[in-house]
């Protein structure tokens, strides 16, 4: 069972990188030639725009209620691979110098997803560590049960509360002679 505060910093954290893989995302998917481009790196248009997508879904389930710590390991996850296509980028590349700055920038970003991490991990563990409350004295009524039976056998019920007539249980002819 996963424990988490909607208004809890971790949980803030992770909502404001919800809206920075979205923003993030939806440029690398409408702009992925013009950031490939600029990286030196044109053959790998289309992977941008995968790429886009994935921090767009990531987003989506950051923002989404739920559990968010799966959404920010998949954006670490996500990091390593736009640092492994980075690094492998940088090679033979007249412009490895902005793809050296892209790589930089995923590399911060990493790192405050693990802060994020960190933190929400950091808070389950809090909440884990309280004691569970023993609700198995409580039954819901203001009295015990055995007080509470048969204290609304003499309320009056409005006529529209009523069964209808016609939906009323009707004994056969011959069942109610016999009973």
């Amino acid at each position: 069972m996963a424990y988490y505060n909607r208004s809890s910093a971790g949980d803030n954290l992770a909502r404001g990188l919800g809206w920075f893989s979205i923003g993030l995302g939806v440029a690398e998917l409408m702009a992925g030639r013009t950031i490939a481009r600029w990286m030196g790196m044109e053959d790998k248009t289309n992977l941008i725009r995968a790429y886009g997508v994935r921090e767009i879904t990531a987003g989506v389930g950051l923002l989404a209620l739920g559990d968010p710590k799966p959404w920010i390991w998949s954006r670490i996850a996500g990091d390593a691979v736009d640092m492994a296509t980075l690094a492998e980028g940088m090679r033979d590349n007249p412009r490895a110098g902005n793809a050296g700055i892209a790589f930089g920038a995923v590399l911060a970003a990493t790192a405050v997803d693990i802060v994020c991490a960190q933190k929400l991990h950091q808070e389950e563990a809090h909440y884990r560590s309280l004691p569970v409350p023993d609700y198995s004295g409580r039954s819901g009524f203001p009295r015990p049960v055995s007080a509470m039976r048969g204290a609304a056998s003499d309320a009056p019920i409005a006529e529209d509360m009523r069964t209808p007539k016609i939906l009323q249980f009707q004994p056969a002819a011959g069942q109610a002679a016999t009973s």
